[in-house]
């Protein structure tokens, strides 16, 4: 725990810190403040009500009040302080967090699940902030009250004090135990919310899916089912805390009945000097008292941050595999030359690519096809290194990918693939993503070139229609006509298309064919289809099967091969094998 409050101190900007010790430092001398009104009720009976003397009442009445007003006034500002300062720290390292994961690789995101993320950067930075407005300066509130309650008892009777906080190490003794056994607990309730999240992210992801196989009964059950389990985690620590309560109160309550009891009888065989003395001890009974009864629920608190602060970390302290190499050189510009020599890549010790060797020239059109899960997808990710090649070298203008610092890399592939991913945002916003400076001019331009001009113009407000999380509201071949349009507006030195027309008709097909031949700009295009349409006019054909290429070449030397181009040509167009030419 120590180390998850260290982590959130050195997160904290230091004007933020500075007001933090002030506000902590208020804390202790409003906890100093509570001993005065007790021992001015002490002259108040000694002096005005035993002694019948009227004179003095007024004055101590108004100092009374006037520490009263002074301690709430400073608790005040001192609440303020912490809220403000927590809800900026949190803002700063939620800020940091998600810059972050900006920048981590794929393999982060294959590993985390959306819900969990989305649980770290909010319920549990939640978790952080409510640490520092309110755990700890209630720990601070509690350890100093019953410090400085003690202590000045002591002064006044040291007998009766020791009888009242011979208690104290079988409270701590329990509340020991609390913590160790709910702190297992704690942690398995934090998982069961991220799991409840995760289901209710991908329910509200794939509603269409589950709304075309009519299985919302199954979803409701299995949200239910989650529901169900975080529920009964959160019992569990419940529970666990209402074992120990009744033994914490009872020895809390034993407190106030021994100051009442033992401090009756000091009265009168004379241990203590004066009514006004008994009346300080059960006046201070509840600083010594309530601290223990505090503690059980700031154990639980502590053990709640404790958990979700350390998921926090990890998330922070996360480090991509894909980053700048220290040497990587300085590229301006990208001519778009590609080399494939000898690259195989692996996951988990799975192959997924083995052996792929192929060049291509900037300017030329590289065409990929093969069977479901042979790789064609993985090219892509490592010619952008979003994974690195397990063996073999990729090389983009001559240098191996790994020596382009990532930004003039990426940036210069434009990149439009089936699964497509719209924002929340206009269409011109969306066309314009990876190119903020380009015109409605230029945006209309490329939503020509991908053939998506004519229904954009028929969209209620035009480029400025705001489109749904995944392009809600457009069919499937509008949305990857939107995305080509997005990935052609970067002005890309490499434009990849990942079976950017499967969802488009064979007459729109063709439109963008024609619009990639005539592009304003140089690009070397990388296209990944299942349709000969698509291919048949690249400089470079490749089939991969099993990861591996087996076959590559032009649209007439596949066919003369006889091999899978073939076959897939001679089904597609409906032609007898034995007739193909």
């Amino acid at each position: 725990m120590l180390k998850q409050i260290r982590w959130l101190w050195d997160n904290m900007d230091p004007k933020y810190r500075r007001r933090h010790v002030i506000a902590l430092c208020i804390s202790v001398f409003t906890c100093m403040l509570l001993l005065v009104n007790p021992t001015v009720s002490q002259r108040i009976i000694d002096e005005v009500i035993t002694a019948r003397n009227p004179d003095p009442l007024l004055p101590l009445l108004a100092v009374m009040l006037t520490v009263k007003l002074g301690r709430e006034g400073l608790r005040y500002l001192m609440i303020m302080f912490l809220e403000t300062d927590s809800q900026n720290v949190i803002f700063n390292l939620r800020r940091s967090l998600f810059s972050k994961m900006q920048y981590n690789d794929m393999r982060f995101f294959d590993s985390h699940r959306t819900g969990d993320l989305m649980t770290r950067m909010s319920a549990d930075l939640d978790w952080c902030r409510h640490f520092l407005s309110y755990i700890n300066y209630r720990i601070i509130d509690a350890v100093c009250t019953f410090v400085f309650s003690t202590v000045y008892l002591m002064t006044v009777n040291l007998k009766l004090t020791l009888m009242l906080i011979v208690i104290t190490p079988i409270l701590m003794m329990i509340t020991k135990l609390l913590s160790k056994r709910v702190r297992p607990r704690f942690v398995a309730m934090r998982e069961k919310l991220s799991d409840m999240n995760t289901a209710a992210q991908e329910n509200i992801a794939g509603n269409r899916v589950v709304k075309a196989f009519a299985r919302e009964d199954h979803e409701r059950a299995r949200f239910e089912q989650k529901n169900i389990a975080f529920r009964d985690a959160n019992l569990q620590i419940n529970k666990c805390w209402l074992t120990f309560f009744p033994m914490i109160e009872l020895l809390v309550n034993a407190i106030q009945l021994v100051t009442v009891f033992v401090g009756g009888i000091f009265v009168i065989t004379g241990e203590l000097d004066s009514v006004g003395q008994l009346a300080i001890f059960t006046g201070l009974s509840w600083a010594v008292s309530n601290p223990m009864r505090e503690l059980g629920n700031l154990i639980n608190d502590l053990q709640r941050f404790s958990t979700s602060a350390a998921k926090v970390m990890e998330l922070q302290y996360a480090k991509p595999e894909i980053t700048d190499a220290p040497d990587a050189a300085d590229h301006p510009e990208m001519r778009g030359d590609i080399d494939f020599d000898r690259v195989s890549f692996s996951i988990d010790s799975k192959p997924i690519l083995k052996d792929v060797t192929f060049s291509v020239k900037a300017g030329q059109t590289v065409a990929v096809m093969g069977p479901t899960g042979s790789g064609k997808t993985t090219l892509i990710h490592l010619l952008a290194r979003f994974y690195d090649a397990t063996e073999g070298e990729i090389r983009v203008d001559g240098c191996d990918v790994r020596q382009w610092k990532l930004h003039q890399l990426r940036s210069r592939i434009g990149t439009a693939t089936q699964d497509v991913f719209l924002f929340s945002d206009t269409v011109e916003g969306n066309i314009a993503f990876g190119a903020q400076d380009l015109s409605l001019d230029g945006v209309k331009d490329f939503a020509r070139r991908a053939d998506a001009a004519e229904f954009i113009d028929k969209l209620p407000e035009g480029y400025d229609t705001i489109i749904g999380e995944r392009g809600v509201g457009l069919s499937g071949g509008q949305r990857q006509r939107v995305a080509l349009a997005r990935a052609m507006a970067v002005k890309p030195s490499i434009l990849v298309m990942d079976d950017t027309t499967s969802a488009v008709d064979s007459e729109t097909e063709q439109y963008i064919q024609r619009q990639l031949r005539e592009l304003p700009f140089a690009c070397t295009k990388f296209i990944i289809a299942q349709r000969i349409s698509s291919m048949r006019d690249a400089d470079l054909i490749l089939v991969l099967e099993d990861g591996r290429i087996t076959e590559q070449g032009t649209h007439r030397e596949l066919l003369e091969k006889r091999g899978y181009y073939w076959q897939t040509y001679c089904l597609q167009y409906g032609i007898p094998m034995q007739e193909a030419v």
